[in-house]
């Protein structure tokens, strides 16, 4: 159904559809690329680590299902919908994920998730990555704002966002279900023009 808006869209239609999704560059020598069919066993290992596992209830179940999600990223950029990227090193190796969902280029809002692997957590990977796909999409494609929530008790995400610039707006009162029961949730948010700190 489309809107009748008085305004014009912040970001006109076709704008990302119209070419591939980029790789991204980002400090310290990382990369934000597509996924591809083969970082589909990495991609299912990692939902299968304790850490991610308390913060995100939907898993793939198999490395078929990790495929088919893959063909629903690029399903995604092509609608126009959100953009999915692997964090790799220059090398390759995938370090974790990040995505940019729920694009509105009505009001030019979108909203920000991540993860990263084990092996790389503490070494500020996604910051940085965070940071990067940040200004992509506030200083090069047009998003006005950027959001991104997580549990209350998820003080290491909590610190991800205030590092990368996202300013804690408030907190949603049992907003989310995780594996424990409902949360509430912080909501933070990065307006083209804040500060960038990371």
């Amino acid at each position: 159904m489309t809107r009748a808006l008085s305004t014009p869209p912040v970001i006109p239609a076709g704008t990302l559809a119209a070419a591939s999704q980029p790789v991204l560059p980002a400090a310290g020598g990382l990369l934000l690329r597509p996924w591809d069919t083969a970082d589909a066993p990495v991609f299912l290992a990692a939902y299968q680590d304790s850490g991610i596992r308390r913060w995100h209830t939907r898993r793939p179940a198999s490395e078929n299902q990790v495929r088919e999600w893959f063909d629903g990223y690029r399903r995604d950029w092509a609608q126009e919908k959100a953009g999915h990227w692997a964090v790799t090193r220059d090398d390759g190796d995938v370090l974790g994920r990040i995505a940019l969902r729920g694009m509105d280029f009505d009001d030019g809002i979108a909203e920000c998730a991540y993860w990263v692997l084990p092996a790389a957590r503490g070494a500020g990977v996604a910051s940085r990555a965070l940071t990067a796909l940040s200004s992509w999409a506030l200083d090069e494609t047009g998003f006005h704002r950027l959001e991104l929530d997580h549990s209350t008790r998820n003080e290491a995400s909590c610190r991800v966002a205030a590092k990368s610039g996202f300013v804690l707006e408030g907190t949603r009162r049992s907003a989310a279900v995780h594996g424990d029961g409902r949360h509430d949730m912080h909501l933070h948010a990065r307006i083209r023009g804040d500060e960038q700190r990371a």
